[in-house]
Protein backbone atom coordinates (compact mmCIF):
# COMPACT_ATOMS: atom_id res chain seq x y z
CA UNK A 1 0.00 0.00 0.00
CA UNK A 2 1.04 3.41 -0.86
CA UNK A 3 0.79 6.63 1.69
CA UNK A 4 1.62 10.12 1.38
CA UNK A 5 3.17 9.93 4.87
CA UNK A 6 3.95 6.81 7.10
CA UNK A 7 5.46 7.25 11.12
CA UNK A 8 7.05 4.82 12.62
CA UNK A 9 5.99 4.67 16.10
CA UNK A 10 2.93 6.72 17.85
CA UNK A 11 3.94 8.07 20.88
CA UNK A 12 3.74 12.43 21.36
CA UNK A 13 5.38 12.55 18.55
CA UNK A 14 4.13 10.39 16.25
CA UNK A 15 0.36 10.12 17.19
CA UNK A 16 0.30 13.86 17.31
CA UNK A 17 2.36 14.04 13.59
CA UNK A 18 0.08 12.09 12.20
CA UNK A 19 -3.30 13.80 13.26
CA UNK A 20 -1.73 16.90 12.10
CA UNK A 21 -0.50 15.52 8.62
CA UNK A 22 -4.12 14.39 8.13
CA UNK A 23 -5.63 18.08 8.99
CA UNK A 24 -3.38 18.86 6.24
CA UNK A 25 -4.86 16.24 3.57
CA UNK A 26 -2.07 13.87 3.69
CA UNK A 27 -2.77 10.10 3.21
CA UNK A 28 -1.37 8.52 6.44
CA UNK A 29 -0.54 5.57 7.93
CA UNK A 30 1.30 4.84 11.68
CA UNK A 31 3.22 2.14 12.74
CA UNK A 32 3.12 1.10 16.57
CA UNK A 33 4.50 -2.66 17.58
CA UNK A 34 2.86 -1.73 21.28
CA UNK A 35 0.24 0.34 22.10
CA UNK A 36 -1.04 3.53 20.98
CA UNK A 37 0.45 6.38 22.67
CA UNK A 38 3.45 5.10 23.17
CA UNK A 39 5.96 5.05 26.24
CA UNK A 40 4.58 8.67 27.13
CA UNK A 41 1.05 7.89 27.68
CA UNK A 42 0.81 3.85 28.73
CA UNK A 43 4.15 3.69 30.95
CA UNK A 44 5.52 7.30 31.51
CA UNK A 45 3.97 11.03 31.67
CA UNK A 46 0.14 10.16 32.26
CA UNK A 47 0.50 6.78 34.95
CA UNK A 48 3.19 8.49 36.24
CA UNK A 49 1.03 11.55 37.22
CA UNK A 50 -1.75 9.22 38.21
CA UNK A 51 0.61 7.76 40.90
CA UNK A 52 1.99 11.14 42.10
CA UNK A 53 -1.70 12.10 42.83
CA UNK A 54 -2.17 9.13 44.99
CA UNK A 55 0.36 10.03 46.43
CA UNK A 56 -0.90 13.75 46.77
CA UNK A 57 -3.94 12.83 48.57
CA UNK A 58 -2.76 10.25 50.74
CA UNK A 59 -0.68 13.27 52.23
CA UNK A 60 -3.69 15.59 52.26
CA UNK A 61 -5.41 12.50 54.08
CA UNK A 62 -2.87 12.39 56.39
CA UNK A 63 -2.33 16.32 57.44
CA UNK A 64 -6.41 16.55 57.16
CA UNK A 65 -6.13 18.04 60.82
CA UNK A 66 -4.04 20.98 59.48
CA UNK A 67 -7.05 21.74 57.46
CA UNK A 68 -9.37 21.58 60.71
CA UNK A 69 -10.76 17.58 59.59
CA UNK A 70 -10.00 14.98 61.66
CA UNK A 71 -9.86 11.47 59.58
CA UNK A 72 -9.07 7.79 60.88
CA UNK A 73 -6.20 6.04 60.54
CA UNK A 74 -5.25 6.34 56.51
CA UNK A 75 -3.73 3.15 54.85
CA UNK A 76 -1.84 2.90 51.38
CA UNK A 77 -4.10 0.42 48.98
CA UNK A 78 -0.82 -0.18 46.49
CA UNK A 79 -2.66 -2.98 44.49
CA UNK A 80 -5.83 -0.07 43.57
CA UNK A 81 -2.99 2.60 43.50
CA UNK A 82 -1.11 0.90 41.05
CA UNK A 83 -4.73 -0.25 39.10
CA UNK A 84 -5.72 3.11 39.37
CA UNK A 85 -3.12 3.93 37.07
CA UNK A 86 -3.20 1.82 34.79
CA UNK A 87 -6.69 2.47 34.40
CA UNK A 88 -5.73 6.12 33.84
CA UNK A 89 -3.61 5.50 31.20
CA UNK A 90 -5.73 2.66 29.18
CA UNK A 91 -8.63 5.24 29.27
CA UNK A 92 -6.07 7.69 27.39
CA UNK A 93 -5.24 5.04 24.85
CA UNK A 94 -8.38 4.48 23.74
CA UNK A 95 -8.99 8.07 23.33
CA UNK A 96 -5.62 8.03 21.42
CA UNK A 97 -7.39 5.44 19.37
CA UNK A 98 -10.65 7.44 18.61
CA UNK A 99 -8.78 10.24 17.29
CA UNK A 100 -6.99 8.24 14.86
CA UNK A 101 -10.12 6.62 13.63
CA UNK A 102 -11.72 10.34 13.58
CA UNK A 103 -8.92 11.53 11.41
CA UNK A 104 -8.79 8.41 9.25
CA UNK A 105 -5.56 7.90 10.15
CA UNK A 106 -4.54 3.97 9.26
CA UNK A 107 -3.00 1.87 11.92
CA UNK A 108 -0.49 -0.74 11.28
CA UNK A 109 0.63 -3.38 14.58
CA UNK A 110 3.82 -4.75 13.99
CA UNK A 111 7.43 -3.40 13.89
CA UNK A 112 8.67 -1.26 11.33
CA UNK A 113 11.65 -1.03 9.35
CA UNK A 114 13.11 1.23 6.98
CA UNK A 115 13.78 -0.04 3.91
CA UNK A 116 15.27 0.79 -0.06
CA UNK A 117 13.02 3.14 -2.40
CA UNK A 118 11.04 5.15 0.54
CA UNK A 119 9.53 1.47 2.01
CA UNK A 120 9.31 0.14 5.42
CA UNK A 121 8.43 -3.12 5.92
CA UNK A 122 6.57 -4.36 9.09
CA UNK A 123 6.76 -7.33 11.34
CA UNK A 124 3.47 -8.84 12.60
CA UNK A 125 3.56 -10.35 16.44
CA UNK A 126 3.14 -14.33 13.91
CA UNK A 127 6.41 -12.80 12.25
CA UNK A 128 4.71 -12.17 8.88
CA UNK A 129 5.88 -9.52 7.03
CA UNK A 130 4.43 -6.75 4.53
CA UNK A 131 5.61 -4.09 2.96
CA UNK A 132 4.44 -0.15 2.55
CA UNK A 133 5.77 2.59 0.68
CA UNK A 134 5.14 6.99 1.22
CA UNK A 135 6.49 9.72 -0.11
CA UNK A 136 7.85 10.60 3.36
CA UNK A 137 8.45 8.47 6.28
CA UNK A 138 9.23 9.87 9.75
CA UNK A 139 11.09 7.79 12.56
CA UNK A 140 9.55 8.76 15.85
CA UNK A 141 10.54 5.09 17.28
CA UNK A 142 11.31 6.57 21.18
CA UNK A 143 13.14 5.81 23.74
CA UNK A 144 13.80 3.62 26.85
CA UNK A 145 15.48 3.46 29.67
CA UNK A 146 19.15 4.09 29.85
CA UNK A 147 21.06 0.60 31.07
CA UNK A 148 24.22 1.30 32.89
CA UNK A 149 26.84 -1.63 32.61
CA UNK A 150 27.21 -2.24 35.96
CA UNK A 151 23.29 -1.88 36.88
CA UNK A 152 21.99 -4.33 34.33
CA UNK A 153 18.03 -4.51 34.60
CA UNK A 154 16.76 -8.12 35.13
CA UNK A 155 12.97 -6.45 35.94
CA UNK A 156 12.59 -8.23 39.18
CA UNK A 157 15.40 -6.10 41.46
CA UNK A 158 16.93 -4.21 39.21
CA UNK A 159 14.03 -2.10 37.58
CA UNK A 160 13.18 0.53 34.63
CA UNK A 161 10.60 2.64 35.26
CA UNK A 162 8.24 1.13 33.77
CA UNK A 163 8.79 -1.86 36.15
CA UNK A 164 8.07 1.04 38.76
CA UNK A 165 4.58 1.64 37.99
CA UNK A 166 3.60 -1.87 37.78
CA UNK A 167 5.15 -3.68 40.91
CA UNK A 168 3.46 -6.70 42.59
CA UNK A 169 4.32 -5.46 46.14
CA UNK A 170 5.31 -2.11 47.26
CA UNK A 171 9.03 -2.61 48.36
CA UNK A 172 10.08 -1.82 51.97
CA UNK A 173 13.06 -0.25 50.99
CA UNK A 174 14.31 1.25 47.74
CA UNK A 175 17.15 2.61 46.26
CA UNK A 176 16.96 5.03 42.60
CA UNK A 177 19.89 5.54 40.91
CA UNK A 178 19.74 9.07 39.34
CA UNK A 179 18.38 12.26 40.51
CA UNK A 180 16.80 13.92 37.17
CA UNK A 181 12.77 14.15 36.82
CA UNK A 182 12.13 10.64 36.39
CA UNK A 183 14.03 9.53 39.61
CA UNK A 184 13.05 11.93 41.61
CA UNK A 185 9.33 11.91 40.92
CA UNK A 186 9.65 7.82 41.70
CA UNK A 187 11.97 8.56 44.73
CA UNK A 188 9.00 11.26 46.11
CA UNK A 189 6.09 8.34 44.91
CA UNK A 190 7.41 5.77 47.06
CA UNK A 191 8.57 7.60 50.03
CA UNK A 192 5.22 9.19 50.55
CA UNK A 193 3.34 5.97 51.00
CA UNK A 194 6.06 4.47 53.43
CA UNK A 195 9.37 2.96 51.24
CA UNK A 196 12.26 4.09 52.65
CA UNK A 197 14.15 5.52 49.38
CA UNK A 198 17.70 6.76 49.23
CA UNK A 199 18.89 8.62 46.02
CA UNK A 200 22.27 8.16 44.44
CA UNK A 201 23.26 10.97 41.77
CA UNK A 202 26.79 11.11 40.26
CA UNK A 203 26.61 14.84 39.97
CA UNK A 204 27.19 17.12 42.69
CA UNK A 205 24.38 19.06 43.77
CA UNK A 206 21.51 17.09 45.14
CA UNK A 207 18.54 16.41 43.26
CA UNK A 208 18.20 17.61 39.76
CA UNK A 209 21.72 18.83 39.22
CA UNK A 210 21.06 20.15 35.65
CA UNK A 211 18.66 22.91 37.36
CA UNK A 212 19.37 25.76 38.46
CA UNK A 213 21.74 25.68 42.04
CA UNK A 214 18.82 27.48 44.25
CA UNK A 215 15.82 24.95 42.98
CA UNK A 216 18.31 21.89 43.81
CA UNK A 217 19.37 23.37 46.91
CA UNK A 218 15.50 24.00 47.74
CA UNK A 219 14.09 20.88 46.79
CA UNK A 220 16.90 18.65 47.95
CA UNK A 221 16.39 19.99 51.45
CA UNK A 222 12.49 19.26 50.94
CA UNK A 223 13.32 15.49 50.43
CA UNK A 224 15.71 15.25 53.33
CA UNK A 225 13.13 16.71 55.55
CA UNK A 226 10.54 14.20 54.28
CA UNK A 227 12.81 11.39 55.05
CA UNK A 228 14.42 10.34 51.52
CA UNK A 229 18.15 10.05 51.68
CA UNK A 230 20.21 11.91 48.96
CA UNK A 231 23.74 10.87 47.78
CA UNK A 232 24.63 13.37 45.73
CA UNK A 233 28.39 13.29 44.32
CA UNK A 234 28.42 9.50 44.33
CA UNK A 235 28.29 6.41 42.25
CA UNK A 236 26.85 2.55 41.78
CA UNK A 237 29.79 0.36 41.84
CA UNK A 238 27.94 -2.72 41.82
CA UNK A 239 24.37 -4.64 42.69
CA UNK A 240 24.65 -7.52 44.69
CA UNK A 241 21.07 -9.35 43.79
CA UNK A 242 22.51 -13.00 44.94
CA UNK A 243 20.34 -12.96 47.97
CA UNK A 244 17.01 -12.36 49.47
CA UNK A 245 18.10 -8.43 49.62
CA UNK A 246 20.07 -6.20 47.29
CA UNK A 247 23.27 -5.57 48.08
CA UNK A 248 24.02 -1.95 46.80
CA UNK A 249 27.81 -0.95 46.65
CA UNK A 250 28.26 3.14 46.52
CA UNK A 251 31.53 5.25 46.12
CA UNK A 252 31.58 8.73 47.34
CA UNK A 253 33.38 10.57 44.81
CA UNK A 254 34.50 13.20 47.12
CA UNK A 255 36.37 11.25 49.71
CA UNK A 256 35.99 7.69 48.12
CA UNK A 257 34.56 6.56 50.66
CA UNK A 258 32.57 2.63 50.28
CA UNK A 259 29.29 2.64 51.32
CA UNK A 260 26.74 -0.62 51.30
CA UNK A 261 22.89 -0.45 51.49
CA UNK A 262 20.73 -3.54 51.25
CA UNK A 263 17.26 -3.00 49.83
CA UNK A 264 14.43 -4.61 47.59
CA UNK A 265 15.04 -3.27 44.68
CA UNK A 266 17.08 -1.06 42.87
CA UNK A 267 15.05 1.74 40.18
CA UNK A 268 17.47 2.97 37.38
CA UNK A 269 16.88 6.14 36.14
CA UNK A 270 20.11 7.24 34.91
CA UNK A 271 17.75 8.50 31.77
CA UNK A 272 16.76 7.62 27.98
CA UNK A 273 18.39 5.17 25.46
CA UNK A 274 16.94 6.10 21.87
CA UNK A 275 15.29 3.11 19.67
CA UNK A 276 17.24 3.29 16.56
CA UNK A 277 18.60 -0.20 16.66
CA UNK A 278 17.94 -2.55 13.69
CA UNK A 279 15.39 0.20 12.22
CA UNK A 280 17.37 0.46 8.62
CA UNK A 281 19.77 3.33 9.37
CA UNK A 282 22.44 2.05 8.25
CA UNK A 283 21.50 0.04 5.38
CA UNK A 284 20.00 3.96 4.18
CA UNK A 285 22.74 5.53 5.08
CA UNK A 286 21.29 7.58 8.06
CA UNK A 287 23.89 9.73 9.79
CA UNK A 288 23.62 9.46 13.52
CA UNK A 289 25.62 10.06 16.34
CA UNK A 290 25.89 7.97 19.41
CA UNK A 291 22.61 6.22 18.63
CA UNK A 292 20.88 10.07 17.69
CA UNK A 293 19.41 10.77 14.19
CA UNK A 294 21.29 13.70 12.84
CA UNK A 295 18.09 16.13 11.67
CA UNK A 296 18.09 19.80 10.08
CA UNK A 297 15.54 22.75 11.37
CA UNK A 298 12.66 20.64 9.57
CA UNK A 299 13.72 16.99 11.06
CA UNK A 300 14.72 15.68 7.71
CA UNK A 301 17.85 13.46 7.78
CA UNK A 302 19.95 13.34 4.97
CA UNK A 303 18.60 11.05 2.89
CA UNK A 304 15.54 13.06 1.15
CA UNK A 305 12.28 12.34 2.30
CA UNK A 306 12.99 10.27 5.79
CA UNK A 307 12.60 12.48 8.70
CA UNK A 308 12.90 12.16 12.60
CA UNK A 309 11.44 13.77 15.73
CA UNK A 310 11.29 13.21 19.40
CA UNK A 311 13.52 10.77 21.57
CA UNK A 312 15.65 9.39 18.30
CA UNK A 313 17.26 13.22 17.92
CA UNK A 314 19.43 14.96 19.99
CA UNK A 315 16.92 17.63 21.22
CA UNK A 316 15.28 17.25 25.25
CA UNK A 317 13.82 14.12 25.43
CA UNK A 318 10.24 15.49 26.45
CA UNK A 319 6.66 14.64 25.30
CA UNK A 320 6.23 18.17 24.49
CA UNK A 321 8.77 18.76 22.80
CA UNK A 322 8.29 15.58 20.82
CA UNK A 323 4.84 16.84 19.81
CA UNK A 324 6.19 20.25 18.49
CA UNK A 325 8.72 18.76 16.02
CA UNK A 326 6.20 16.38 14.57
CA UNK A 327 3.62 19.76 14.01
CA UNK A 328 6.95 21.50 12.81
CA UNK A 329 7.54 18.77 10.57
CA UNK A 330 4.67 17.57 9.01
CA UNK A 331 3.49 21.32 8.42
CA UNK A 332 6.94 21.35 6.09
CA UNK A 333 5.80 18.56 4.43
CA UNK A 334 2.69 19.62 3.34
CA UNK A 335 4.22 22.39 2.05
CA UNK A 336 3.89 25.23 4.88
CA UNK A 337 6.13 27.47 6.20
CA UNK A 338 6.38 26.86 9.90
CA UNK A 339 8.64 28.97 12.47
CA UNK A 340 11.64 26.59 13.62
CA UNK A 341 11.91 25.35 17.06
CA UNK A 342 13.36 27.28 19.58
CA UNK A 343 14.96 24.98 21.77
CA UNK A 344 15.98 27.58 24.23
CA UNK A 345 12.31 28.34 25.30
CA UNK A 346 11.44 24.58 26.71
CA UNK A 347 9.78 24.11 29.26
CA UNK A 348 11.23 21.74 32.43
CA UNK A 349 8.52 20.09 34.52
CA UNK A 350 8.63 17.69 37.54
CA UNK A 351 5.57 16.37 39.05
CA UNK A 352 7.15 15.45 42.69
CA UNK A 353 5.60 17.70 45.23
CA UNK A 354 6.20 20.73 45.85
CA UNK A 355 6.60 20.42 42.06
CA UNK A 356 9.44 21.91 39.86
CA UNK A 357 8.98 24.12 36.70
CA UNK A 358 11.69 26.41 34.81
CA UNK A 359 12.34 27.65 31.39
CA UNK A 360 15.51 29.03 29.94
CA UNK A 361 18.75 30.08 31.29
CA UNK A 362 19.96 29.02 34.81
CA UNK A 363 21.67 31.98 36.84
CA UNK A 364 24.92 30.54 36.40
CA UNK A 365 24.41 30.08 32.44
CA UNK A 366 23.05 33.68 32.27
CA UNK A 367 26.23 35.21 33.93
CA UNK A 368 28.49 32.43 32.05
CA UNK A 369 26.76 33.98 28.87
CA UNK A 370 27.94 37.27 29.85
CA UNK A 371 25.04 38.77 30.74
CA UNK A 372 24.26 41.87 33.33
CA UNK A 373 21.82 40.31 35.23
CA UNK A 374 18.84 41.74 37.56
CA UNK A 375 17.65 38.36 39.76
CA UNK A 376 14.18 38.51 42.07
CA UNK A 377 13.04 35.30 44.54
CA UNK A 378 10.00 35.26 46.21
CA UNK A 379 9.18 32.68 48.73
CA UNK A 380 5.80 31.07 48.88
CA UNK A 381 6.27 31.45 52.36
CA UNK A 382 4.96 35.43 51.93
CA UNK A 383 2.14 34.34 49.63
CA UNK A 384 -1.19 35.01 51.04
CA UNK A 385 -2.88 32.05 49.20
CA UNK A 386 0.02 29.60 49.32
CA UNK A 387 -0.54 30.10 53.14
CA UNK A 388 -4.25 29.92 52.88
CA UNK A 389 -3.44 26.86 50.95
CA UNK A 390 -0.93 24.71 53.52
CA UNK A 391 1.63 25.02 50.17
CA UNK A 392 4.20 27.32 51.68
CA UNK A 393 7.37 25.83 50.15
CA UNK A 394 9.28 26.97 47.76
CA UNK A 395 9.84 30.15 45.51
CA UNK A 396 9.61 31.90 41.90
CA UNK A 397 12.81 33.08 40.44
CA UNK A 398 13.23 35.23 37.59
CA UNK A 399 16.31 36.03 35.76
CA UNK A 400 16.25 39.44 33.57
CA UNK A 401 19.15 40.81 31.13
CA UNK A 402 20.05 44.05 33.35
CA UNK A 403 20.33 46.14 29.70
CA UNK A 404 17.39 45.66 28.16
CA UNK A 405 14.71 43.68 30.67
CA UNK A 406 14.80 40.94 28.06
CA UNK A 407 13.55 37.51 30.30
CA UNK A 408 16.24 35.33 30.67
CA UNK A 409 15.12 32.62 32.60
CA UNK A 410 12.40 31.54 35.37
CA UNK A 411 12.77 28.87 37.50
CA UNK A 412 9.94 27.56 39.93
CA UNK A 413 9.45 25.44 43.19
CA UNK A 414 5.97 24.68 44.52
CA UNK A 415 2.89 23.83 44.70
CA UNK A 416 1.38 23.72 40.84
CA UNK A 417 4.10 25.56 39.42
CA UNK A 418 4.05 23.48 36.37
CA UNK A 419 1.10 25.03 35.55
CA UNK A 420 2.11 28.65 36.05
CA UNK A 421 5.41 28.24 33.95
CA UNK A 422 3.31 28.85 31.39
CA UNK A 423 2.87 32.18 31.81
CA UNK A 424 6.90 32.46 31.45
CA UNK A 425 6.90 30.28 28.62
CA UNK A 426 4.70 33.06 26.27
CA UNK A 427 6.40 36.23 27.99
CA UNK A 428 9.64 34.71 26.96
CA UNK A 429 8.20 33.77 23.54
CA UNK A 430 7.03 37.22 22.95
CA UNK A 431 10.00 38.84 24.36
CA UNK A 432 8.42 40.54 27.25
CA UNK A 433 10.16 42.55 29.17
CA UNK A 434 10.99 42.45 33.32
CA UNK A 435 8.93 45.88 33.40
CA UNK A 436 6.20 44.48 31.12
CA UNK A 437 5.45 41.53 33.57
CA UNK A 438 5.77 43.77 36.61
CA UNK A 439 3.45 46.61 35.35
CA UNK A 440 0.97 43.65 34.20
CA UNK A 441 -1.50 43.36 37.42
CA UNK A 442 -1.85 40.19 38.46
CA UNK A 443 -4.96 39.02 40.85
CA UNK A 444 -5.06 38.56 44.38
CA UNK A 445 -4.76 36.01 46.06
CA UNK A 446 -3.00 33.94 43.42
CA UNK A 447 0.00 31.62 43.51
CA UNK A 448 0.56 33.26 40.29
CA UNK A 449 1.53 36.06 41.73
CA UNK A 450 4.68 35.26 42.82
CA UNK A 451 5.62 35.53 38.96
CA UNK A 452 4.86 39.71 39.60
CA UNK A 453 6.91 39.69 43.00
CA UNK A 454 9.52 37.64 41.99
CA UNK A 455 10.22 40.78 38.87
CA UNK A 456 9.45 43.47 41.76
CA UNK A 457 12.30 41.83 43.73
CA UNK A 458 14.93 41.84 40.51
CA UNK A 459 13.89 45.94 40.05
CA UNK A 460 13.87 46.67 43.49
CA UNK A 461 9.88 47.57 43.70
CA UNK A 462 8.91 44.87 46.03
CA UNK A 463 6.08 45.06 48.19
CA UNK A 464 5.22 42.43 49.80
CA UNK A 465 9.11 41.44 51.83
Amino acid sequence: MNFDLIIIGTGPGGYVAAIRASQLGLNVAVIEREHIGGICLNWGCIPTKALLKSAQVFNYVNHAEDYGIKVASPKVDFDAMISRSRGVADGMSKGVNFLMKKNKITVIEGTGKLARGKKVVVTDADGKKKEYSAENIIVATGGRAKELPNLPIDGKKIIGYRKAMSLPKQPKKMVVVGAGAIGVEFAHFYNSIGTEVTVVEFMDGGLLPREDKDVSKEITKIFKKAGVKVLSGHAVQTVDTKGKQCKVSIKNRKNDEDIVIECDVVLSAAGVTPNTEDIGLEMLGIKTDRGLILVDDYYQTNVKGIYAIGDVIPTQALAHVASAEGITCVEKIAGHHPEVMDYDNIPSCTYCDPEVASVGMTEAAAKEAGYELKVGKFPFSASGKASAAGAKSGFVKVIYDAKYGELLGAHMVGANVTEMIAEMIVAKKLETTGHEILKAVHPHPTMSEAVMEATAVAYDEVIHL
